[in-house]
């Protein structure tokens, strides 16, 4: 159901996702669209450059004019591109769409596949933020991992980004692993952190379903050495100056990752590439309906729509004003400052009539801060997200 439009509404920022779906080998903890090639195959470079272009010509109708404020390049493994693809790339997507002049323009990278010197050549291509894929820096637990890389290409890796001049470089790192210690978790944070990145992923594996780790589990840490590991990794986090300003990240003042908060901000974004997946807002004479789309999943299928008359999406969803809330709120509150409840109405077009009724029972559980300017998670409400949740999912109300 839509609404009426409220007076001189505007949209929320734009981003552009772009997804690469190769890799050399697909770790087995891994459940991102992915599809592993083998060392030194020949990726189709120039093929699949013409599918994104047309995917993004594709979607152009949906946004007027409207202006990029942040690229994602995601995978599988981006770095197995070549910095003339990614040139000949953000050329096309800046011939077509305004770009902000301080855009963030990430690139997903990961040790094992770099030659040397090609991060100057991403530099140079536009790319200007860096997000590499260390996950740790002891080879046993890279091996147990599945990674191609051992600690000391992680090492060689962010050198040579800092000499190409990336100055804000984001590290992903896990901890929780197969016979993982306190101690060993703690060394790689204090590893990473001797780097003095602007940005550190730090989150907990997980066994997510299909995956190879799903049906065939590791020996974990125990539920105690994943507290002490938790408490003592933020601790020296905060003291090396990052704040945790989602629920896994952590970053320097005003390096946060602007793609990821314009995503849990309940943004809109472009999904371009195999599987890639899209959120956007479509006005209308009676209102605003956001919807959700995702393309063909298997690269040759993607590729393969180039000349389909039907395009690329393989899918798309109107969002349903009634789960409007718990989609809005699944976003928000994954930030450790929420957002304005102000946010519910400039992105949705909606009152806030419909949104509060759902957050009653989280306030008297003490999962949500008390506080009528904004949405925002307990301390208690971040550390059982899906139980706040579920309880708004619970609330839900008819609206309208």
């Amino acid at each position: 159901m839509s609404v009426s439009n409220p007076s001189s509404p505007g949209l929320p920022p734009l981003s552009l996702y772009i997804h690469v779906p190769w890799c050399v080998r697909k770790c087995p903890y891994c459940d991102f669209n992915s599809h592993g090639v083998g060392k030194g195959a020949t990726l189709p470079e120039s093929r699949y450059l013409e599918a994104l272009i047309a995917d993004l010509d594709a979607e152009l109708p949906l946004v007027p004019g409207r202006e990029l404020t942040s690229i994602f390049i995601g995978g599988g493994t981006p770095s197995l591109m070549s910095a003339v693809f990614y040139e000949r790339l953000l050329q096309a997507v800046a011939d077509r769409l305004p770009l902000a002049p301080d855009i963030e323009i990430t690139l997903e990278a990961n040790p094992g596949t770099l030659e040397r010197g090609r991060f100057a050549a991403y530099r140079a291509s536009g790319i200007n933020r860096l997000s590499l894929g260390v996950q740790s820096f002891q080879d046993v637990q890279l091996a147990a991992l599945g990674r191609i890389h051992g600690g000391t290409d992680a090492v060689a890796a962010i050198e040579e980004a800092r000499q190409a001049g990336f100055d804000n470089l984001n590290l992903d790192l896990m901890h929780g692993l197969p016979a993982q210690t306190s101690s060993l978790a703690l060394a790689d944070l204090d590893q990473a952190l001797s780097f003095s990145p602007e940005h550190l992923s730090w989150y907990q594996l997980t066994l997510e379903p299909n995956t190879e780790f799903h049906a065939f589990p590791p020996v974990l840490p125990v539920e105690e050495v994943l507290w002490d590991i938790q408490d003592a990794g933020h601790e020296r986090l905060e003291a090396a100056g990052l704040e945790r300003y989602e629920i896994s990240a952590y970053a320097r003042p005003g390096q946060e990752s602007r793609h990821n908060l314009n995503y849990w901000r309940f943004g809109d974004y472009l999904g371009i590439g195999a599987g890639a997946h899209g959120k956007l807002s479509v006005p209308g004479a009676e209102g605003l309906q956001i919807q959700r789309r995702w393309k063909s999943r298997l690269p040759e299928a993607y590729l393969r729509r180039v000349h389909d008359p039907r395009g690329f999406i393989a899918g798309r969803v109107d969002i349903d004003e009634r789960e409007l809330p718990l989609e809005f709120a699944m976003n928000a509150l994954r930030l450790v400052q929420g957002v304005p409840l102000s946010t519910w109405k400039a992105y949705t077009w909606r009152e806030s009539d419909a949104l509060c009724s759902r957050l009653v029972k989280g306030r008297e559980k003490g999962l949500l801060v008390e506080d009528v300017d904004r949405l925002r998670a307990s301390p208690q409400g971040l550390l059982f997200l899906n139980e706040l949740l579920a309880l708004i999912d619970d609330g839900r109300t008819s609206v309208g």
